[in-house]
C-alpha cells in the first residue's frame, strides 16, 4: 500500500515508517522537523529511511493548508497514519497557540485531504490523558472522557470528536488509538526515561513528581507499532449494535470510526521504573521527591481487551528489557562508555 505518514521524524513516526517500509509498503513521510526539541535527533531518525527507494520525505507544516492540499493531490495516499502533532502535556499552559494550531488546525488538514482523496482509512493519534479526571482503573474506551485536565488532552479529545463527525459526514474510516506511555530508543528526549538517564550519568538529581507514587502503562515503542499498524490494516465500520440510548463512545452507529487504547496492561509504579534504570546504568539516581504537578494524574492504565480481541495485539516487552534496549542506544547515540 502507499501509506501517509504524519510525524515521520517523530519518536513513533520513524519506528512505524521503518516497520511499514519493511513489509514492502511504499510510505510519504510528513514532518515539519521544528524545534520543540533538538531537529538533530529527527534528521538523524529520518537518515534510517529517507533513501530507502520507497520513501519520500515532504517537509511541510500540517497547519499549512495549501501544501497538505498539494501533498494529498499529488501523492494519492491510500492509508493515513496521524502521528504528527505538538506534543508535551506541561509546553501546553505556556503556549497554547502551537496546539490548537498544529493539533487541531493541523488535524483538518487531515481530514480534509483524506476526504477529498479518497482516502481509504485514517488511523490517528489520540493520548490516554483524554481520561482525564477518571478514577476509573484501568482506562476503557467505553467510559465517558468529558473531563480533561490539559489543553494537550482536550486537543486530542477534539480529534476524536472531529473524526467521528466526518466518519458520519463523509462515510470516511476512522480509527483512534489512544497512546499510553510510550518508550524506548529513538525516544523524546523530553520524556522521563531520556531525562532520567542523562541526569543520573551526569551525576545530578531527578525530579520525582508525586513522590515516585505514580503508576503507568509504560509501552516499549515496538508493542506500539505493531499495534499501529494492525490497526490501519483493520478498516472499521459502523457498529450495528450501537444504542444511542446508550451511547458507546469507542464506535459509532452512524459511521465507520473507532477508538482504542493501546499500551500494556502491566502496571508499573515510578520508582520501580527508576529502579530498572539504575540497575542497566549500573548507577543510583539522586532523586529530588516533589508533589503531584497540576495537570497530571497519579495512575494511567490501560484497558487493551478490545485491540486484542479485534486485531490480535498484545505487548511483548517487559519493562526490564526495554529499559536495557533504550539505555544500550542511548550510549551508543551519544558516545558513552
Amino acid at each position: 500500500m502507499k501509506v501517509m505518514v504524519t510525524g515521520s521524524a517523530g519518536f513513533i513516526g520513524s519506528a512505524t515508517t521503518l516497520r511499514l517500509l519493511a513489509r514492502g509498503d511504499s510510505v510519504i513521510g510528513v514532518d515539519c522537523l521544528n524545534d520543540y526539541y533538538d531537529p538533530e535527533l529527527k534528521r538523524a531518525r529520518l537518515a534510517r529511511t529517507i533513501d530507502h527507494p520507497n520513501y519520500t520525505q515532504l517537509t511541510i507544516d500540517l497547519s499549512d493548508r495549501a501544501a497538505m492540499e498539494e501533498a494529498f493531490a499529488t501523492h494519492r495516499p491510500q492509508r493515513v497514519i496521524n502521528l504528527a502533532a505538538q506534543a508535551g502535556v506541561r509546553y501546553a499552559a505556556t503556549n497554547p497557540h502551537v496546539y490548537v494550531q498544529s493539533n487541531v488546525t493541523g488535524f483538518l488538514h487531515i481530514l480534509e485531504g483524506c476526504r477529498h482523496n479518497g482516502v481509504e482509512h485514517l488511523v490517528f493519534a489520540s493520548t490516554s490523558s483524554v481520561y482525564g479526571a477518571n478514577t476509573k482503573m484501568p482506562f476503557s474506551e467505553h467510559d465517558s472522557t468529558e473531563h480533561p485536565l490539559t489543553l494537550y488532552a482536550a486537543t486530542k479529545k477534539s480529534n476524536e470528536l472531529m473524526a467521528h463527525s466526518y466518519a458520519n459526514l463523509f462515510d470516511l474510516p476512522c480509527t483512534g488509538l489512544r497512546f499510553f506511555t510510550v518508550y524506548g530508543p529513538w525516544g523524546r528526549p523530553d520524556m522521563a526515561l531520556f531525562m532520567f538517564t542523562k541526569a543520573i550519568l551526569a551525576g545530578e538529581p531527578i525530579q520525582v513528581f508525586n513522590h515516585g507514587k505514580h503508576s503507568r502503562s509504560f509501552t516499549y515503542i515496538d508493542d506500539i507499532v505493531e499495534g499501529v499498524i494492525r490497526a490501519m490494516d483493520n478498516v472499521p465500520g459502523k457498529n450495528p449494535d450501537w444504542d444511542g440510548q446508550a451511547p458507546d463512545p469507542a464506535t459509532s452507529g452512524s459511521g465507520p470510526y473507532r477508538i482504542f487504547n493501546i499500551g500494556s496492561e502491566d502496571r508499573v509504579e515510578l520508582l520501580r521504573y527508576i529502579e530498572v534504570l539504575e540497575e542497566c546504568l549500573g548507577r543510583k539516581a539522586i532523586m529530588e521527591m516533589l508533589p503531584l504537578q497540576p495537570g497530571d494524574v497519579p495512575d494511567t492504565v490501560a484497558d487493551v481487551a478490545e485491540l486484542q480481541r479485534i486485531v490480535g495485539y498484545k505487548p511483548q516487552v517487559t519493562v526490564e528489557e526495554g529499559v536495557r534496549n533504550f539505555v544500550e542506544w542511548y550510549k551508543g547515540y551519544n558516545g558513552v562508555k
